[in-house]
């Protein structure tokens, strides 16, 4: 993927807040799959792993958000559009109808 020097820095950010963040998540997926034989893998234990694994991303995103929340955005917000001519309050029915 061709970053931005800038996009670079963040992802190297993000890579490690995420690393910390999910090492336990990771060593207990791990555990799981290693306390299982072959056989046991898919079903119920491949369900578990999804989770597992949902859970992870959602925690991914959570970790994002939350640190441009406390940076704050590099971008500057957009203006507002202005509003449109009030609508006019007799209805919508054609005169003479």
């Amino acid at each position: 993927m061709d970053l931005t020097p800038q996009q670079r820095a963040e992802a190297d950010r993000l890579y490690e807040h995420l690393r910390s963040a999910v090492d336990a998540d990771l060593r207990s997926l791990a555990e799981l799959l290693a306390s299982k034989a072959d056989g046991e893998i898919f079903g119920r234990t491949e369900f578990e792993v999804r989770d597992r694994v949902h859970a992870i991303g959602a925690k991914a995103i959570e970790t994002t958000l939350a640190g441009r929340k406390k940076r704050g955005t590099a971008a500057a917000a957009s203006p507002a559009g202005s509003a449109s001519a009030r609508p006019d309050s007799r209805g919508t029915k054609p005169a003479g109808s």
